[in-house]
């Protein structure tokens, strides 16, 4: 990936992965996080990849493939949807906005190039036609409207379903309020040689910027979960609440549907996803993949960590469903534990939502 132009900015720090080729901060990330929070800052997620799927069997086949209901999806609406292997695993996760011609599909960076392959060879006899245009269309990021002209002129915005539900979709977190509520946040579609414009419009001051560990914090407060962070071979959605904005429950098959439906109606997921208060004292932040402890015991890992502007340092985890949920975590981190409280997103007793009445074994005497 091409360096955005942006990193070119006086006090640019480059992030690293996922989001190599952007800037993580621009020097003050605590007022580039409150800025990116009120609607203020615009994010730099022009390492984001993007594909376009145009043709007229485009929206039927996508709905056919993935998990979302993608039929007659508005020019200008927006969905979130889930590719899934045969088990019901996560493989792929797609921002989807139509335009009336092309549906565009925004992945992270590593899905780009697997996805659009996946798509070309189930094609078959459909009239679509798949290309990743990463190398031309540029993705920026805000809390804010951006279908007004824009750097580049008006694009193409989606807009998360994060913070109300998708329709068909179902949440198990239980919280009162949830945080996702205020988790609006909108992508624009912009030509790529529009970043070295707004680089321009930034060093004079005329556009506000935030980097990528802003919009990270916001999120993992939000308890959103994203592909490159949340999800590993094993990542069911019911794990971390992801049938709040990608599943719909109601339409036809698709590939993993059977697991998704099983799962929802008659199981409950193996393990579910948790928020982490963490000390602060020690101004460690654990990376991803850092093991969480119960007493001795191994009870998950770390996927997204972040110092959040006003809830200090806060982590997304993914642990065992048998965890109790008022248990006394740690997390082991560089220099040592780091002892952290966990808040429940996916409760250990969500589901199942069907209650099938548990019939005799063939042969059992029954006594009365």
């Amino acid at each position: 990936m091409t360096p955005s132009p942006l990193l070119s900015l006086p006090g640019a720090v480059a992030a690293g992965a996922p989001d190599e080729g952007v800037a993580a901060h621009y020097g003050e990330p605590v007022p580039e996080q409150r800025a990116l929070a009120g609607g203020a800052a615009l994010v730099d997620l022009s390492s984001r990849g993007v594909l376009r799927v145009a043709g007229e069997d485009r929206l039927d086949w996508l709905d056919s493939l993935t998990s979302q209901r993608l039929k007659g999806l508005a020019p200008g609406s927006s969905a979130e949807s889930l590719l899934l292997d045969p088990s019901g695993r996560v493989e792929h996760a797609m921002s989807v906005v139509d335009d009336g011609e092309a549906a565009w599909l925004v992945v992270e960076a590593a899905s780009a190039q697997p996805l659009a392959a996946f798509l070309d060879r189930m094609r078959f006899m459909k009239r679509v036609v798949v290309e990743d245009v990463t190398d031309r269309v540029a993705v920026l990021g805000a809390f804010a409207d951006l279908d007004e002209p824009g750097p580049g002129g008006p694009g193409l915005v989606w807009r998360d379903p994060w913070a109300a539900g998708a329709a068909g979709g179902i949440t198990r977190a239980e919280a009162a309020e949830h945080p996702g509520a205020a988790y609006d946040l909108r992508l624009a579609l912009v030509p790529r040689e529009a970043l070295a414009d707004l680089a321009r419009r930034a060093a004079e001051g005329s556009v506000r910027l935030a980097g990528v560990d802003a919009l990270e914090a916001l999120r993992v407060a939000a308890w959103r979960p994203r592909a490159s962070q949340e999800v590993d071979a094993r990542t069911l959605p019911h794990e971390l609440d992801w049938l709040r904005s990608a599943v719909h429950l109601a339409k036809g098959c698709y590939r993993g549907q059977e697991t998704v439906a099983k799962v929802h109606n008659l199981g409950r997921p193996p393990r579910r996803l948790v928020q982490l208060d963490l000390d602060g004292s020690s101004g460690v932040l654990p990376a991803p993949g850092a093991v969480v402890l119960s007493g001795d015991d191994e009870v998950g890992a770390v996927t997204s960590a972040a110092r959040h502007h006003e809830d200090g340092s806060i982590a997304l985890a993914v642990v065992k469903r048998s965890l109790p949920e008022d248990a006394a975590l740690a997390v082991r981190a560089d220099g040592g534990l780091v002892a952290a409280a966990q808040r429940t997103i996916v409760p250990a007793g969500a589901g199942p939502a069907v209650s099938v009445p548990r019939l005799p074994r063939l042969g059992a005497v029954q006594r009365r």
